[in-house]
């Protein structure tokens, strides 16, 4: 850890010793103390009637990190190449404030938020390295409480949890493709197109073809997708699309030996997301589809299966200013459409959805501090139809107790937190 800092703070020196680059330390340390209580009730979808079971709950007291801005450590510079044209870098790290350790595998600090290099000019940006993806950016910018802490965005929670549970995930993190992105190749517009902005990103798979089986994974974990949008005063609007390739071509088993089996699955996000500014109040809105999107063929005996779930997601939200503090609002809800498949037409749907409200204020002590407190209300219905994804909760890792695989048992039904805490950026 200690070797990974000072390697970067001698990349910094090293930085502003040119007269041509400039090279700035930033980063950022929130700390707080958060409550999670995650509530599950019985349920019984057999036709045999069963005794209900009492309700059961787990609950976590913890110190918590990144509650509402995210703690991180990074370097940026930028160097003037002349005739409009420049270079530059930016290596971000997530920190756990509350351990000292970071957000990299096995807890390492590892510039796991972005590392990318980029050159720009009047034609926009060319980027290329580890970055955010172009659909995070809607989930984050147009809710009141981002994506962080008790009172997270509903749509970024389900989200996340989409991608965890399906893939295709990376040893850098499970919510790859969702949040971040690495191998990616991305192009941002010039910033003086009279408040159109956008961005493109496409993420090579890396994987490795094996000759003896033509069709192995050679996809999987691709991301393409893209975001434009116009901000002009006090209105910022934006429209979003990105497709993940979660699994592509014939599943080999441990000794690389194909199964026979073929599938394909991709997760499709769209999203619209505006906000407006009226100095007294300014609202946050946005609708989301996620799809789930699977095809899997047994070659055998060409048995093909198909299956079209959806993530249907509303949110909106309000900050009102008073004073040197913020009073923050939100409500979202994501319905679950369960797509049975066509190797079963007749089965019966099992959606499920789930709900949130959410209250928080902030109170700035200075331009880079502010004492924070967040409130925020899940409650989840139908959630053993799919526990993994719309079993959202508040955060901690508490969660909810979920048995019977749909049958008969306990599934998630609410969540409630809170976030008490000091946030310091520099």
């Amino acid at each position: 850890m200690n070797k990974t800092i000072a390697a970067a703070a001698m990349l910094a020196c090293a930085g502003t010793a040119s007269a041509q680059s400039s090279v700035t330390l930033f980063g950022a340390l929130d700390a707080g103390v958060s409550y999670y209580s995650n509530a599950s009730t019985f349920y019984n979808n057999t036709a045999r009637p069963v005794a209900p079971l009492p309700s059961a709950s787990r609950s976590q007291t913890a110190q918590s990190s990144s509650n509402t801005t995210p703690s991180r450590l990074g370097f940026r510079g930028t160097e003037d190449l002349g005739g409009g044209l420049a270079a530059g870098f930016w290596l971000e790290a997530g920190l756990n404030n509350d351990t000292g350790l970071g957000q990299g595998p096995g807890s390492t600090i590892a510039f796991n938020r972005r590392s990318t290099v980029s050159l720009s000019g009047p034609f926009g940006e060319i980027r290329l390295g580890r970055d955010f993806t172009p659909t995070y950016w809607n989930d984050l910018i147009f809710s009141a409480f981002g994506t962080l802490g008790s009172g997270a965005s509903l749509l970024s929670t389900v989200g996340r949890n989409l991608q965890i549970t399906k893939g295709p995930g990376s040893a850098v993190a499970a919510t790859d493709n969702y949040l971040q992105t690495s191998n990616s190749i991305g192009y941002i517009l010039p910033a003086d197109l009279g408040g159109f902005y956008g961005q493109l990103q496409y993420a090579l798979p890396e994987n490795i073809k094996q000759s003896n089986v033509p069709e192995t994974p050679s996809a999987k974990g691709r991301f393409a997708g893209g975001r434009f949008g116009y901000a002009s005063g006090a209105l910022d609007v934006a429209i979003a699309y990105g497709e993940s390739t979660a699994a592509d071509g014939i599943t080999v088993n441990a000794a690389g030996a194909p199964t026979g089996t073929k599938l394909d699955e991709k997760i499709k996000t769209f999203s619209i997301g505006a906000s407006y500014n009226f100095n007294v109040v300014k609202l946050f809105g946005e609708v989301s589809q996620l799809r789930d999107q699977s095809r899997s063929v047994v070659q055998a005996n060409s048995l093909t299966t198909r299956e079209n779930d959806k993530y249907n997601g509303a949110l909106v939200g309000m900050t009102i200013p008073v004073g040197a503090g913020l009073i923050k609002a939100s409500y979202a809800r994501v319905k679950f459409d369960n797509d049975p498949g066509t190797s079963a037409p007749f089965a019966p749907q099992r959606d499920a959805s789930t709900q949130k409200v959410s209250i928080g204020y902030d109170y700035n002590l200075s331009k880079r501090t502010a004492l924070y407190a967040t409130a925020a209300y899940i409650r989840v219905k139908d959630g053993q139809n799919n526990p993994a994804i719309m079993g959202a909760a508040t955060g901690g890792t508490a969660g909810y107790l979920s048995t019977g695989n749909g049958v008969s048992g306990y599934a998630p039904s609410s969540s409630k937190g809170y976030d008490l805490g000091i946030r310091h950026t520099f």
